[in-house]
C-alpha cells in the first residue's frame, strides 16, 4: 500500500470519528491500566460491568491491594480468567505502592516489570493515558493491519515497527483507537462487513464481500 492511500484512510478515519477512545471504563491512569489487564481475552462490556462494581469501593492502588486476592476475585469473577488476574493485579498494586509512589510509571520498561502487563497493555497506557506515541497491537489491529495492506507483518511486533513507520505522523497518536474500532466493528475476523467500510475502495483485501 503506497503513502498516498494511507493518508486516506486515516484522513476519514479522523472525519468519521474525530475523538477516538477506548472502550473501556476508567477516570485515572491506574484505573485503566488495571482495566486493561483484565481485558486480556475478555471483552471491553465485561470488563466495564466489573469495574462499574470495582472501583466505587477500591480504585487506587492501596485500596485494592487491601482487598487481597479473595476479596478481588468477589469483584472480577465474571471475566475470563480471574483468579490469576487478581493475583496479578493484588501484586501489580503492591509494586505500584512500593516501588513507584503509588502512581502508574510512564516508561514502557516499568510498565511491563509489573505483573499481568505485556507489551501491548503498557502500550495502550503510555497511548492513552499518557498520549505517547506508541501502538498496541491486538487481534484486530493485527488482522486489519494485514488484511487491508496497511502494515503487514507475521507477528505483532512487526505490524506494531510498520504502523509506527508508515501511519502518517499528524494521525498516528490516535490510529491504535480507530484501528481496534475498525476491526470490532467493521473489519470483523470471520466475515468482514466490506459492504458498509469507510474504506472499502483503498483496502487491498482481495476477496471482499458483499455484506454490510
Amino acid at each position: 500500500m503506497n503513502a498516498v492511500k494511507r493518508l486516506e484512510i486515516f484522513r476519514r478515519f479522523h472525519e468519521d470519528n474525530p475523538e477516538p477512545k477506548t472502550e473501556l471504563a476508567y477516570s485515572s491512569p491506574f484505573e485503566l491500566l488495571i482495566a486493561v489487564i483484565l481485558s486480556a481475552q475478555s471483552t471491553d462490556v465485561g470488563v466495564n460491568k466489573a469495574t462499574a462494581k470495582l472501583y466505587p469501593v477500591a480504585n487506587t492502588p492501596e485500596a485494592i491491594h487491601a482487598l487481597g486476592v479473595d476479596g478481588l476475585s468477589e469483584y472480577i469473577k465474571t471475566i475470563g480468567l480471574y483468579n490469576s488476574k487478581a493475583k496479578n493485579v493484588i501484586e501489580t498494586c503492591r509494586m505500584l505502592v512500593e516501588l513507584h509512589g503509588g502512581e502508574v510509571p510512564q516508561t514502557r520498561e516499568a510498565l511491563e516489570a509489573l505483573p499481568g502487563v505485556g507489551r501491548k497493555t503498557a502500550n495502550v497506557v503510555l497511548n492513552t493515558a499518557f498520549r505517547q506515541l506508541t501502538m498496541a497491537v491486538d487481534t484486530h489491529i493485527f488482522r486489519v493491519s494485514n488484511r487491508t495492506g496497511i502494515a503487514r507483518g507475521k507477528n505483532v511486533v512487526e505490524v506494531e515497527t510498520q504502523l509506527m513507520k508508515f501511519v502518517p505522523k499528524p494521525y498516528l497518536l490516535d490510529s491504535h483507537h480507530w484501528l481496534i474500532l475498525h476491526g470490532r466493528y467493521v473489519c470483523q475476523a470471520r466475515k468482514p462487513r466490506c459492504g458498509s467500510c469507510r474504506i472499502e475502495d483503498l483496502c487491498e483485501y482481495k476477496d471482499k464481500t458483499s455484506d454490510d
